[in-house]
């Protein structure tokens, strides 16, 4: 019975040992008078001496110098009250190697109450790796040209970089325990609160603020505005949150600047496009005036196509003065007005004459519009003109639509229709010559289809 109680304990400690051995991080065994009793193979490599070096001797032989005085105090200290816990709580630890040079490390206790004492098995992590990456992002922390907070869940700041200090004007000294809020101006600073705590419910790296102006608050009480991008660290201690707030004010400024010039040359522009208008207004009262004291009747049909022509162009500037977008104009605006003044120009047929109109809202730049508007002009003063002799009754149709890729203007009419066997393209009149020529430079494509009355059909591409 009793050789069998000895193989089980030879077992049991030959596994333990085998254990020890093969652990990742370093173990030392030591006893009460801080003698090592054992390592394992991972304390032989850390610290570059072998175990019968090691076997026997003080534990402070691994401390560095300057520590080794202190350390007998902490292990002193720790024999009194022996509880399983990480060594040097608050405080960077380092171990010395054989050839003088030291390391970073954690070190874990714990210990065992055998028969000849309490012995305690110190579990030691080389962190050089990890002290080299942390160095590393520090590094890059205090070098970025941004702003960097690092906060806690509390809202208070733990870290800031270089930059940090430049924008708001504190020292690092000043911020560091102390509440972010104090880099707010006072009338955000209740809602600040809340958003941080409304981000802490479902963090996310994500821009802070959208759709808002945000301030941050230098120390001599002067504002400024920023961007602040968030992300976070889920840290063993809860959730940190980074935060990188960019100064914009140069941006800002910029901007505002390029605002008024814009706002300066849009006023500037709309006063063109108003002087043009009644320029053109004017021209066109002057021709109209001539042909009043024109006997030939042929003469004053062409003196009012010019008129009519000039006046459409006056509407499309009119157009450009009241839209708040000058690169575009509403055409289905636009059509209605040209309308009503060749409707009020040809005022004989208002009773005799159905229009019914179909236009779609849309938007053109000034190179379409005008070409457009002319054709428009033209197609319609025609129809006004010759398809209802002897004060025929009749209808006019103007659609104006557009699909994916192009608009469709059609201008049709039910009444005598256009001369058979003439080429409306190869036409004397000067409208349909200008109706051709305005419609190449639309890139587009006129058809005439006579089946019951005229129905002209302009297709061309929108551009994009």
């Amino acid at each position: 019975m009793i050789h069998i109680d000895i193989s089980q304990r030879e077992r049991r400690e030959h596994l333990f040992r085998q254990a020890v051995e093969s652990a990742p991080n370093a173990l030392v065994m030591a006893n009460e008078s801080g003698i090592i009793l054992l390592v394992n193979l991972q304390t032989v490599t850390s610290f570059g001496y072998s175990s019968t070096e090691l076997i026997g001797q003080s534990v402070e032989m691994l401390v560095p110098e300057r520590f080794r005085s202190a350390h007998i105090g902490f292990r002193q200290a720790y024999f009194a009250s022996p509880v399983s816990r990480p060594m040097g709580a608050g405080r960077e630890l380092y171990g010395l190697r054989k050839d003088g040079t030291e390391f970073p490390v954690e070190i874990g206790l714990s210990f065992i109450d055998d028969e000849d004492g309490i012995i305690v098995l110190s579990s030691i992590v080389d962190i050089t790796e990890r002290k080299r990456l942390e160095h590393r992002f520090r590094q890059a922390v205090e070098a970025a040209p941004n702003a960097i907070v690092m906060v806690n869940e509390s809202g208070m700041i733990l870290m800031v970089n270089l930059q940090t200090e430049i924008s708001f004007g504190y020292s690092r000294t000043e911020l560091i325990g102390q509440p972010v809020e104090m880099l707010v101006p006072e009338r955000y600073r209740k809602a600040h609160i809340g958003f941080r705590q409304g981000y802490l419910v479902s963090p996310v790296s994500r821009p802070m603020g959208a759709g808002r102006d945000l301030y941050g608050l230098r120390k001599n009480g002067t504002e400024f505005p920023v961007e602040i991008g968030l992300g976070l660290i889920d840290d063993e201690n809860g959730i940190i949150v980074l935060s990188s707030i960019v100064d914009i004010t140069e941006r800002k400024n910029a901007n505002d600047k390029l605002k008024q010039a814009l706002n300066e040359k849009e006023m500037l522009l709309k006063e063109v496009y108003h002087r043009v208008k009644n320029n053109l207004q004017v021209v066109s009262s002057l021709i109209n005036l001539q042909a009043r004291n024109v006997k030939n009747e042929e003469t004053v049909d062409l003196l009012k196509q010019s008129a009519d022509r000039i006046k459409a162009m006056a509407l499309l500037h009119e157009k450009l003065y009241q839209s708040k977008d000058l690169a575009r104009i509403d055409f289905n605006g636009y059509i209605h007005s040209l309308v009503d003044h060749l409707l009020f120009g040809y005022g004989s047929h208002q009773d005799k004459v159905k229009l019914s109109m179909r236009i779609d809202d849309v938007f053109l730049d000034v190179d379409t519009a005008i070409p457009c508007g002319l054709i428009i002009n033209e197609l319609l003063s025609n129809a006004l003109k010759h398809a209802f002799p002897d004060d025929r009754h009749g209808e006019i149709g103007v659609t104006f639509t557009q699909d994916q890729a192009e608009f469709i203007l059609e201008i049709t009419d039910n009444g005598v229709g256009f001369p058979t066997g003439l080429d409306f393209n190869k036409s004397d009149s000067l409208g349909l010559q200008l109706v051709s020529t305005l419609t190449n430079q639309l890139m587009g494509q006129m058809t005439l289809d006579r089946t019951n009355g005229s129905a002209f059909s302009l297709r061309f591409a929108k551009t994009f």
